[in-house]
């Protein structure tokens, strides 16, 4: 993987969770997940997307287990297919970086399968969950090289989160975020 690759992954996977940590925790009503287990993984999240790659596999899997938990929670697992994809910078052997991505986005594309105008709707949180799982998602495409053919539906996805009318309503570090990954996405 090259440097730009990886410092792509950095910021998009950081860009990402800024909007997760700037805000009360999520999760569906059905079961909601315990608020520190959210944090516990946004933190180690925002650890692994800062740099510390001893945090990915941690985070990976706190978040493939609150998605286990809440399997029609498409953020969690968005979140839980970002951090897995980063999982392909721990490694050198090309089979298994190709594998960890290509897991990570299958993940993320049930994701955006299971989002449905219910999602839409603005939580007390501020930010409707359509909203914050295509971000997750366009930041994580962008960051992939070409060959994974992922840039310009991640495009379409920041588009569709910037100018979805509840957008201007998001709190100012989801906007934030946003402004920063279509910057990061510009040619």
């Amino acid at each position: 993987m090259d440097r730009r690759h990886r410092t792509s992954l950095l910021i998009a996977g950081k860009l990402a969770v800024l909007a997760t940590l700037a805000l009360p925790p999520l999760g569906s009503a059905e079961t909601p997940a315990t608020a520190t287990d959210l944090t516990t993984a946004a933190t180690t999240f925002q650890r692994a997307s800062g740099g510390d790659d001893s945090a990915i596999a941690p985070a990976a899997t706190q978040f493939t287990t609150l998605s286990r938990q809440q399997p029609l929670d498409p953020l969690l697992l968005a979140y839980a297919g970002a951090a897995t994809s980063m999982q392909a910078r721990t490694t050198w052997l090309p089979w298994k970086k190709m594998g960890y991505a290509e897991d990570g986005l299958a993940q993320i594309d049930k994701a955006l399968s299971l989002l449905t105008p219910a999602h839409d709707t603005v939580p007390p949180r501020g930010v409707p969950v359509a909203l914050e799982t295509k971000l997750t998602a366009a930041g994580t495409f962008l960051a992939l090289p070409s060959l994974f053919h992922r840039g310009e539906r991640g495009r379409r996805l920041l588009d569709e989160v910037m100018q979805h009318p509840a957008y201007a309503g998001t709190p100012a570090a989801f906007q934030e975020a946003a402004r920063k990954i279509a910057a990061k996405a510009a040619p």
